[in-house]
């Protein structure tokens, strides 16, 4: 369709860019041919929302992290998979602690980024297709909100399936979240009316990420509120042990491999 972005791999051409920026080598994104340009993530909502926000933060330091980050990676013990590695600002600082940690993408450039800086050990693939080829880890992270990763009530099931197939006894998955509910946007709001009326939890999004000429498939994303998530971890592999809500609206849920 015209007008219509080409579906490429948004994720990992955002990341160059970032980098690119943020170490002022390779190609950089200029504005009048001149000056650098921010490097924004254009998120599209399926009831026309759209808004963007700077993707430099996949890169960020540990001192520009938020206090939860520094939390769930003090948590985190044993051999670790890291689920959407993103740029590997978190893979990375625990490879400075010594941990044994195992970067997971299905973007083919984002793997490339976090070998490029330095992580050591990535996967491409999804967590059903890791899942196959039967590694274990102690611990699991979904960070940067990728509790999202569960998707909404059809899919999650199968998400936590298939990582208890990838744990060891004992395992933990320590994983951050938003409460959608916090919010008196009407936009938000509606839309969370919206989707109850179809039988849908309240903050799953449906989304697809823009950026220059690329654009990725429609995907659900959700956002949930702890006692949302502990309806959804109900009947699993999992049993939700712990939830940190010290910076609220996000929260770090801890879930551990039941007996």
């Amino acid at each position: 369709m015209p007008g219509e972005p080409r579906v490429g791999d948004v994720f990992g051409e955002l990341l160059r860019d970032v980098y690119a920026v943020r170490s002022g080598t390779g190609p950089r994104p200029l504005a009048g041919g001149r000056l650098p340009r921010p490097v924004i993530e254009v998120i599209e909502r399926d009831d026309g929302l759209i808004y963007g926000a700077p993707a430099d933060h996949y890169l960020a330091e540990p001192d520009e992290w938020q206090p939860y980050d520094h939390r769930a990676v003090d948590r985190a013990r044993g051999a670790v998979l890291d689920i959407g590695v993103g740029g590997g600002r978190i893979a990375l600082e625990l490879q400075r602690r010594g941990v044994a940690v195992t970067g997971l993408d299905v973007s083919a450039g984002a793997v490339e980024m976090c070998r490029r800086r330095g992580v050591r050990d990535l996967v491409l693939a999804t967590v059903d297709e890791h899942a196959a080829i039967g590694p274990r880890y102690d611990t699991f992270v979904l960070l940067g909100n990728n509790l999202g990763l569960l998707e909404g009530r059809d899919r999650a099931p199968a998400f936590l399936a298939a990582l208890g197939a990838l744990a060891r006894p004992g395992a933990e998955i320590i994983a951050q979240g938003s409460d959608p509910y916090r919010t008196t946007d009407p936009l938000h709001t509606g839309y969370h009316r919206a989707n109850r009326a179809r039988g849908r939890l309240g903050g799953q999004l449906r989304l697809r990420l823009r950026y220059r000429e690329f654009g990725t498939p429609w995907f659900d994303y959700l956002v949930c509120s702890p006692e949302e998530l502990a309806e959804l971890v109900h009947g699993s592999p999992w049993r939700l042990t712990d939830v940190d809500t010290a910076d609220a609206p996000y929260y770090l849920a801890t879930l551990r491999l039941a007996d």
